[in-house]
C-alpha cells in the first residue's frame, strides 16, 4: 500500500518547538493528539495558527498533525504557524521563482522569518533582567 505525500515542517518561537506534518485530506489539525480548538485556549491563538492555510488558500487541503512542546499557548501557537509555513514551502516547490509561489505570498506576510525574541537572562546582584534592587539614600 502506497503511502499518501507527507511533507515536514519544524517550527521554533520563544522556547516552543513544534514538528508539524501536513498530509492531503479536509482540514483537521490536531495538535499533541487533540483537536486544534480543544487544545488552544483561546480563538486568536487558532486564527494565529491558521494564518498561512488562509492565505495561500489551503485551509482544506491539508489535515495537519503537530507535535509541539516548551513554551506557553502563545509561543506554542507562533511555532506550530512557522511550522505549518516551511511544511507549506516544501509542497509548493516546484513554483518557487513564480509570481503566485508561496514563498512570496508567505515572505510578503512575514511568516517565513522566525521570530528571534527570548525571554532575557536574570543578572547577578538585580531582581529580574534589568530590574534593579530599590535605591535607598539613608
Amino acid at each position: 500500500m502506497a503511502e499518501a505525500k507527507r511533507y515536514t515542517g519544524t517550527g521554533r518561537r520563544k522556547s516552543a518547538v513544534a514538528r508539524v506534518i501536513l498530509t492531503p485530506g479536509k482540514g483537521n489539525i490536531i495538535v499533541n493528539g487533540r483537536d486544534v480548538n480543544e487544545y488552544m485556549p483561546f480563538a486568536v491563538l487558532v486564527m494565529d495558527i491558521k494564518q498561512p492555510l488562509v492565505l495561500t488558500n489551503n485551509e482544506e487541503t491539508f489535515d495537519i498533525t503537530v507535535n509541539v512542546k516548551g513554551g506557553g499557548f502563545s509561543g506554542q501557537a507562533g511555532a506550530i504557524r512557522h511550522g505549518i509555513t516551511r511544511a507549506l514551502l516544501e509542497v509548493d516547490k516546484a513554483n518557487e521563482g513564480k509570481e503566485d509561489s508561496y514563498r512570496k505570498i508567505l515572505k510578503a506576510a512575514g511568516f517565513i522569518t522566525r521570530d528571534p525574541r527570548q525571554k532575557e537572562r536574570k543578572k547577578y546582584g538585580l531582581k529580574g533582567a534589568r530590574r534593579a534592587p530599590q535605591f535607598s539614600k539613608r
